[in-house]
């Protein structure tokens, strides 16, 4: 009997990470999950009632490439290669760059968002490729189709994802692997929860997982979840950037780290 498909899902701990697990597992999937917090993600695994043969756990750090590079390898070691693979870890900080000490800020969060998904992917294309088959998914977001003030790092790197998995899309075609761009709109999630401007079309994490997990099987090159902020996406880079700047005059910022 042909043993159950595999995905891999960095960032497994908390918010769509989480929601992506638990719909992968409920639709029959094996679990591998990568969280810094190992202890945290067990803990949820087995409130869930997962049976220990569904789902293995990794520890590993994104911002560091060889930690998330080793998590790989472990996992092609013990599960199997992954038909799945979704570089879903990032985080969103608010910068100034007027502020010295936010330098180091934006270095953590490309580390995070675009080294640590280049990292994540690099173990899996050759033996996908190789096999001709897979999905590497990347989590992008509507904050990287226009830049927001305050949000200069997160915008950037989000672009960036976009960017980079059109690239790696394209050196991959005629493989059989294919490259799926995801562009969340606002998620409730630990990430999004301390905001301090409004969040139209707002989802559940679970939502975003079902939608996402149609997406991922269809192999969609990208993909704006939910299908109103797809709408307004367009409408955002069709604005001249004299308006766009008006609309945005004064609206609250993403906090900053604080010392």
């Amino acid at each position: 009997m042909a043993a159950a498909p595999l995905v891999f899902i960095t960032g497994a701990s908390s918010g769509i990470g989480q929601a992506l697990a638990a719909h992968y597992h409920q639709a029959g999937w094996r679990l591998a999950l990568v969280a810094r917090r190992t202890d945290l993600t067990k803990t949820w695994a087995e409130a869930q009632g997962y049976s220990a043969s569904s789902y293995a756990i990794y520890s590993a750090d994104v911002t560091d490439a060889g930690s998330i590079m080793a998590a790989a390898e472990d996992c092609i070691a013990s599960q199997g290669l992954p038909d799945v693979v979704i570089a879903n870890a990032g985080i969103s900080i608010g910068v100034d760059t007027a502020r010295r000490e936010d330098i180091e800020v934006m270095a953590r969060l490309y580390a995070t968002n675009n080294i640590g998904m280049a990292a994540t992917f690099q173990p899996f294309v050759a033996p996908m490729a190789q096999r001709g088959s897979g999905r590497l998914v990347g989590i992008a977001s509507v904050a990287g189709i226009r830049g927001l003030p305050g949000h200069g790092a997160y915008c950037s790197s989000k672009a960036a994802v976009i960017s980079y998995c059109e690239s790696l899309r394209g050196e991959l075609r005629g493989t059989g692997v294919r490259v799926v761009t995801l562009c969340p709109g606002y998620v409730d999630t630990p990430l999004t929860r301390q905001n301090r401007y409004a969040m139209p079309f707002l989802m559940a994490p679970q939502d975003f997982a079902r939608q996402a997990f149609r997406a991922i099987a269809a192999g969609a090159s990208y993909r704006v979840i939910p299908w109103q902020m797809a709408v307004v996406a367009k409408l955002l880079r069709l604005l001249p950037d004299a308006l766009f700047d008006r609309l945005l005059a004064g609206r609250p910022r993403k906090h900053r780290a604080e010392p």
